[in-house]
């Protein structure tokens, strides 16, 4: 088969070049970063181009892109070539475009409440599909590390991941709203940051709280898609500053009632953060460094950000595929790849999470065995080489597949 992929900076690119490689489809990479764009005459000209030259001068099968082009879409339709994009971030506004019903789409969604949210509006190039890993890839980093970097990334608690409280955030750019405005919207993140499973943010947002928001820092919706004021808002304001919330809240706990007696590691891009209990560490590379912290934590935190509704995120996948214990927030898609207490451990409050801290923690054979079942897991059901199987099977044979 050849493939014509469009990326700029995607994780996992290099997983999907080994998965085709190995199963001996040929492909092409543009690497450009026009193909996030709505309308745009430059990146039409480069696809046409790259069309016409074809893999080594044999015609593409197909189109493929992590998250969701519009543009590419758009391209692909006119050509009448399947277009393929497999999401794995949340929010994707592009996702809302007009574009989404072309009859050229198979868009794969990690999050099933946000699929079942499109299926229910008809929209029928949608399909449901967790997302997968290269265990080849990890299995030969954390299988040929040396000492020394064992043990400076080993730890009893790790995170990975931003606390997005980098300058000029979104939710920073509010500072105009009025005190009414203020008071409403943290009372809502707090109820928010209570409940696990249910995303409410996006309902309690009235039209007089959106009208102040406006004022402050407007934000207009694309003349190409459906997506809303208020979908806006709730999800790339108040679910990243929940997020950042979240992730300190949960740091400062863990620091405060376990960091006296077992080292926490936090690695995030900004690293002259001080949370007491906490070793603050820069970001750690994702394809070299990630995996041996993965499987070198005792324990390794998921705090998902709370636009992802449903949908396990990929650092989780990549902790259970690299071999090690994931303890998570609660999120319904666990149940469909892993049986929460025998393959990973969910936690619905910070309390329960303190106490299965410690419980595993003191419970060594049982913690890895439930790294191990999770690991299982990952390699049985959900690698690229397995992924990429399924999703061909739907776009070329018309196999409805396991997750529709």
């Amino acid at each position: 088969m050849n493939i014509l992929i469009f990326e700029y900076h995607n994780f996992g690119i290099e997983d999907v070049k080994e998965c085709f490689e190995k199963n001996e489809h040929k492909y092409k990479i543009k690497e450009t970063v026009l193909y996030r764009e709505d309308v745009s005459d430059e990146f039409d000209e480069l696809f046409n181009a790259e069309f016409d030259k074809g893999c080594n001068g044999e015609k593409y099968d197909c189109v493929f892109t992590f998250n969701y082009s519009p543009v590419i879409s758009n391209n692909c339709n006119r050509r009448n070539i399947p277009y393929i994009a497999f999401i794995y971030d949340n929010p994707q506004v592009l996702l809302y475009s007009y574009t989404i019903i072309n009859k050229c789409n198979y868009v794969f969604i990690f999050d099933k409440l946000q699929y079942q949210e499109f299926k229910n509006a008809g929209i029928n190039t949608v399909y449901y599909a967790p997302l997968a890993v290269n265990t080849d890839r990890l299995k030969r980093i954390t299988s040929n590390v040396d000492e020394r970097d064992k043990n400076v990334l080993s730890c009893d608690i790790s995170f990975v991941g931003s606390l997005y409280d980098e300058k000029h955030n979104f939710f920073d750019r509010l500072e105009g709203i009025s005190d009414y405005t203020r008071g409403y919207i943290d009372a809502v993140i707090k109820a928010q940051s209570n409940i696990y499973g249910c995303f409410f943010l996006e309902e309690l947002l009235t039209d007089n709280i959106l009208d102040d928001m406006q004022k402050a820092c407007p934000v207009k919706p694309s003349a190409t898609g459906v997506e809303t004021v208020r979908y806006l808002y709730a999800n790339y304001f108040l679910a990243r500053k929940l997020a950042s919330d979240d992730r300190k809240e949960t740091l400062e706990m863990l620091g405060k009632e376990l960091g006296n007696q077992y080292e926490i590691n936090l690695y995030t891009n900004c690293s002259k953060r001080y949370i007491q209990g906490v070793n603050v560490k820069g970001p750690v590379d994702y394809y070299e460094c990630m995996p041996i912290v993965f499987n070198n934590s005792n324990i390794n935190l998921n705090i998902t950000l709370r636009s992802i509704k449903s949908g396990i995120p990929l650092r989780a996948m990549d902790i259970c595929g690299s071999g090690g214990f994931l303890l998570s927030n609660y999120q319904a898609d666990f149940y469909d790849v892993f049986v929460p207490g025998e393959d990973v451990v969910l936690y619905d409050s910070l309390d329960e999470m303190i106490k299965k801290c410690r419980y595993y923690l003191g419970h060594e054979k049982e913690r890895q065995q439930i790294a191990d079942n999770g690991y299982g897991k990952i390699v049985s059901g959900h690698t690229y080489d397995i992924r990429f199987k399924e999703i061909f099977d739907v776009v070329f044979n018309k196999d409805r597949g396991l997750y529709l």
